[in-house]
């Protein structure tokens, strides 16, 4: 596994890099890719286990036989490169290569299943064949039928299918930012942050929760993973949330939330939007930017929420004396920041995404060889490798797989007339067209990872959506906000569950604390998608104005989620009218919050402000009323 990570890394830099091996010798793109298939996905085999009941102390034979299987079939592969592309083999190629596609094609699926769960693996396996079947299917989801011989082709040959877009953004641009992920990981980064925020504000009140949400959103931005986020932070913030009064599913809701946003904060984000880069043909710092204001909306509702939480319970913070000093914390963690000030310097003024991981990596390693007090063995460097090799062969797994879809899609013309028949079914209707999207991309994000729900979605919504007139950046964030909701909304929230089996709690409980917490996620991607300038997409000033009513919209949206606005107090002072308060704060934040002057929203910024205004207005007079009244029969 060592060796096989070496050389990948090796490959990744001479090709990213154009190295040309120093002997002025350049593979084809499909070269490239047959070696990354051949040296990653068969280590699969080796590091998933068949089952869940299969030993993990070593590796069965059957198991080696299948990586040897993977990484001869690759190799040939690789070796025929320039053949297959020659003689376009894609579209029809010679029977012993098809029946070598064919397992190859079954060995795929196999490491989709043990990398990616069964039930991306059923998924997968359905429409892979799609192609067989298309010409029978009804009429919105009927296409051109193909042959097996055909199909297995097309999967294995083609620069669509598992060679296409999923691969190409591992290829190009997601190796190296899962590098430095795992490096920063390993040299003590996690622990950094974590401290950082403790010292920040673990003495505030809520304190705990706060560290939450700022370690983890860090981390989340550079692991791309809320499962590993979630465990990686919250074996630390959930125990100090519970210290200090918060309760066991309130607190794993916390880090729930945190943990899945991470994985939509800039500058890094996950996997997921380096694959949209390569969908939308654009460079990742663009989506990277678009990303801001809806991030920072976010976490602005989740922070204010647990504010408002605690101040309502009257929760304080931790000692200071119990803390981390801010100033030892930076003292022995700057070259965290410096290595994050250089990522930024390359993605942002010198525009090379590509190349900016395995620099800062670079960077990252050295300093913390010469100053930091985590410096490196070499049993320290070797779990480094691993972890790395780990992470990549299990990344690259679900998207070879995730790109049968994309294959099985294409051959059959499926995607274009899918569209049409979207479009057709909301009747002209974007709203309607919209509402069908969050759905979609809501159970798709249940039986799917977020990487193979948005490249499906991406394929079959986001062009109806373009095709109504919505800009192509808002709609496939959109696609990718609505997909990690199924992270933090019952019957499957797999973020608030994991966080739930470390707080003690009950794991549904858990997941509708953490949607009413992160219930502002539900709404932000409309607000983009109803005005492009939420993601930076028209004139300055405009954004100025949409951001300016936004905040105060989430503002009073968190307050009325929690029951406790800042200057006024309590504003459920009264059993049955704190309901109402709460509901007029409420409708008025989202008037406030929502873009008015577009075709989908009839009133102008200053109705929607001015209705929310007097709705808000009563709901907060209300609640003063009730908050006088308390204090006037209160007990001194």
């Amino acid at each position: 596994m060592i060796i096989v990570t070496i050389l990948v890394v090796l490959l990744a830099i001479n090709h990213l890099f154009n190295l040309r091996f120093f002997v002025g010798y350049a593979w084809l793109d499909t070269e490239y890719q047959y070696a990354l298939v051949g040296l990653l996905v068969p280590l699969v085999f080796l590091i998933f286990p068949a089952s869940s009941k299969a030993s993990l102390d070593k590796v069965p034979w059957y198991d080696m036989l299948l990586a040897l299987a993977m990484f001869c079939l690759a190799l040939y592969f690789f070796g025929n490169a320039e053949q297959i592309i020659d003689n376009g083999w894609e579209m029809g190629a010679p029977d012993y290569m098809v029946i070598l596609g064919f397992l190859l094609w079954l060995l795929v699926l196999e490491a989709t299943r043990r990398a990616g769960g069964t039930a991306l693996f059923v998924i997968v396996v359905l429409i892979s064949l799609y192609p067989l079947y298309a010409s029978v299917m009804p009429g919105p989801i009927s296409g051109l039928s193909s042959s097996l011989s055909d199909t297995i082709a097309y999967h294995v040959f083609s620069a669509e299918s598992m060679l296409g877009i999923p691969l190409r953004a591992l290829a190009n641009l997601v190796i190296g930012f899962l590098i430095f992920g795992v490096a920063l990981t390993q040299t003590g980064g996690g622990k950094f942050f974590i401290d950082l925020a403790f010292a920040a504000l673990g003495h505030v009140r809520g304190g705990p929760a706060k560290v939450a949400i700022f370690s983890s959103g860090l981390m989340g931005s550079m692991s791309g993973s809320v499962i590993s986020n979630v465990i990686t932070t919250g074996v630390m913030t959930i125990p100090a949330m519970r210290k200090t009064g918060f309760r066991p599913s309130y607190a794993a809701g916390v880090e729930a939330c945190a943990s899945t946003g991470g994985v939509l904060m800039p500058p890094i984000m996950g996997s997921t939007a380096f694959i949209m880069a390569v969908f939308l043909s654009t460079p990742y710092i663009t989506i990277a930017v678009a990303a801001i204001i809806p991030s920072v909306l976010y976490y602005l509702a989740l922070f204010i929420q647990i504010d408002s939480y605690a101040a309502r319970n009257n929760m304080p913070g931790i000692p200071r004396e119990q803390l981390p000093k801010l100033s030892d914390t930076l003292k022995e963690g700057w070259h965290f920041i410096a290595v994050f000030i250089l990522l930024i310097v390359m993605l942002v003024y010198l525009q090379q995404e590509v190349l900016a991981p395995f620099y800062a990596t670079a960077l990252l390693i050295a300093i913390n060889q010469i100053f930091s007090k985590t410096r490196w063995g070499m049993k320290e460097f070797w779990e480094f490798v691993v972890a790395s090799g780990k992470l990549l062969a299990e990344i690259a797994a679900i998207l070879v797989g995730v790109g049968l879809i994309v294959g099985a899609l294409s051959i059959t013309g499926m995607a274009g007339t899918l569209v049409n028949d979207l479009v057709y079914l909301a009747g002209g209707d974007i709203l309607l067209l919209l509402l069908m999207g969050a759905i979609t991309s809501f159970i798709m994000g249940i039986g799917m990872t977020v990487t193979a729900a948005y490249i499906f979605l991406a394929i079959v919504l986001a062009p109806a959506l373009v095709q109504g007139g919505l800009d192509p950046m808002s709609v496939h964030l959109f696609i990718l906000y609505w997909g990690m909701v199924s992270f933090i909304t019952p019957p499957v929230a797999l973020g608030a569950f994991a966080a739930a089996s470390i707080a003690g709690a009950s794991p549904m409980r858990t997941g509708f604390e953490a949607m009413r917490l992160g219930s502002i996620i539900y709404f932000i991607p409309f607000f983009f998608v109803l005005d492009p300038a939420f993601i930076f997409h028209g004139e300055l000033s405009r954004t100025a104005v949409v951001l300016a009513n936004a905040l105060v919209g989430v503002l009073l949206i968190a307050s009325a989620l929690q029951g406790y606005l800042v200057w006024v107090g309590n504003l459920h002072r009264h059993p049955v009218m704190g309901w109402l308060a709460r509901a007029l704060i409420l409708i008025g934040g989202l008037a406030f919050a929502t873009p008015g002057g577009s075709d989908l929203i009839p009133f102008s910024d200053w109705q929607l402000a001015l209705f929310g205004l007097i709705t808000a207005g009563g709901g907060i007079l209300l609640a003063l009323y009730y908050q006088k009244r308390w204090k006037a029969i209160a007990p001194a």
